[in-house]
């Protein structure tokens, strides 16, 4: 249960290839000096839906980055999600997951049961390799500083650059 205003969960497994990315953000969100700034939790998550409700329970502002395949970008593209007004699409999030029940499923048993928090956004990464035993793709691995520096803007840690 998360007692900060703020949560930044990364989900993945460490040794599946691309889908380490949303640990290796979460990393480089904590070494920036960001966890316990401004009230942030950042927490890596094995990507077990059944208790993600409890882990943003009680937090203003929820950000996820899982790895996703959509089929319809590259590897290291992402999307932003506003989880907390749209239902997530499923396909992208399930493809790869080896639990039954995981972000996708979570978030709308939270929405169904309005545990939602109040902002709630979802950075899918698209992936491609997930074999056991494999590292994350240098594709996957470019995009981690890019996702990290969003996720931050995202919970006003960090200024946009200048315009």
């Amino acid at each position: 249960m998360s007692t900060t205003a703020r949560v930044l969960i990364g989900v993945g497994q460490e040794h599946r290839g691309d889908d380490a990315v949303g640990l290796l953000v979460a990393r480089e969100v904590a070494a920036a000096g960001a966890a316990g700034q401004a009230g942030l939790s950042v927490i890596e998550h094995d990507g077990d839906g059944m208790d993600l409700m409890l882990v943003w329970e009680g937090a203003e502002q929820v950000v996820v980055v899982d790895a996703v395949v959509s089929g319809e970008r590259a590897p290291g593209r992402f999307e932003r999600f506003e989880a907390h007004a749209t239902p997530l699409p499923t396909k992208p999030f399930a493809a790869h997951s080896s639990h039954a029940f995981g972000v996708a499923e979570a978030i709308e048993l939270a929405r169904a049961m309005d545990r939602l928090p109040g902002s709630l956004v979802v950075y899918g990464v698209e992936a491609a390799c997930f074999d056991t035993g494999s590292r994350p793709g240098p594709a996957v691995r470019e995009a981690v500083a890019t996702v990290a520096r969003q996720v931050l803007r995202e919970l006003r840690l960090e200024e946009a650059p200048d315009a």
